[in-house]
C-alpha cells in the first residue's frame, strides 16, 4: 500500500460525508476505506449531528460505539437512507467485487436495505473489467463446504479455501470463504446467478447494479461518478 492510496482513501471516505444528512439512517460497512468515513462521522456527531448506523461487522460496530455512533439493533427491519462501502474492483459499469474483508453478505443485505448505495475507493481499485487478478470471494457454510468447491471447479473456476495465519478464516456469520478464480468477467450479474445457484453457497461478492455513485480518491483529487445510464 503506498502513501498516495492511503491518502486517496483517506479523500475518498471523508468526501462521502456530504451525502448523509442529519437524521439519516446508514449502513456502515467494513474495510480500510471506510474506516475513513466512519472516523470522520464521528467528529461530525460530537458536534451534534445526528445519525443512527447499522454496522456491517463487529469490527465496524466496535469503532461505531467508540465514536459513540448510534447503532440500530441486528435483528431490525431496516429502511436506509443510504450506505456507504468500500469495493476490492469497481468497473466502468459500477459493478463490484467485494469481500476481501469477509464481510459480503452482511454488506450485501445492508445494501439491498438502502436507497442509495455509495461506493468509496482510491484510483487503483478501478478496472476496466472485473475479475482476476481479484478473486470473488464466495461465502459458503462449512458443511460439505468441498463438495460446494468442487461444483464452483464444475462451472470451470477453481478455488482457494481462505486462510490467515495458517487458521481458517470464518466469517461473522461462522462461514468460511473460497476465492474463486474468474478471468474477465463480462456479464457479472450471471456470475453472481450461477454461484449463488450452488448448494451450500450462502452469498458471492459480485454486487451488481446497487452502485448509485462511486467516489475515487486518487492524485488527482475526489472525482464523484453517477451510475452510467443503461
Amino acid at each position: 500500500m503506498t502513501q498516495a492510496q492511503e491518502d486517496g482513501k483517506r479523500a475518498a471516505g471523508e468526501a462521502a460525508l456530504q451525502y448523509v444528512q442529519d437524521g439519516a439512517l446508514i449502513g456502515l460497512a467494513t474495510g480500510s476505506t471506510v474506516k475513513y468515513f466512519v472516523l470522520a462521522l464521528g467528529e461530525k456527531i460530537k458536534s451534534g449531528f445526528r445519525v443512527q448506523g447499522i454496522p456491517t461487522s463487529q469490527a465496524t460496530a466496535r469503532l461505531a460505539q467508540e465514536l459513540n455512533i448510534p447503532l440500530l439493533p441486528y435483528e431490525g427491519e431496516w429502511e436506509l437512507d443510504l450506505s456507504i462501502d468500500g469495493a476490492d474492483q469497481v468497473d466502468s459499469q459500477f459493478q463490484l467485487i467485494k469481500g476481501g474483508g469477509g464481510a459480503l453478505l452482511r454488506e450485501k443485505i445492508v445494501a439491498a436495505a438502502a436507497r442509495q448505495f455509495i461506493v468509496i475507493v482510491d484510483e487503483a481499485k478501478c478496472v476496466p473489467v472485473l475479475g482476476m487478478p481479484m478473486p470473488i470471494p464466495v461465502e459458503v457454510i462449512p458443511f460439505g463446504w468441498l463438495n460446494t468447491q468442487r461444483h464452483i471447479l464444475g462451472l470451470g473456476w477453481p478455488s482457494q479455501l481462505r486462510k490467515k495465519n495458517h487458521e481458517v478464516v470464518r466469517t461473522d456469520e461462522g462461514n468460511v470463504i473460497l476465492d474463486v478464480e474468474v478471468d474477465h468477467i463480462e456479464d457479472a450479474g450471471a456470475v453472481e446467478a450461477q454461484l449463488n445457484g450452488i448448494p451450500g453457497v450462502v452469498e458471492n461478492g459480485l454486487f451488481v447494479n446497487r452502485t448509485s455513485i462511486v467516489i475515487v480518491g486518487g492524485t488527482g483529487g475526489i472525482q464523484i461518478k453517477d451510475r452510467p445510464v443503461a
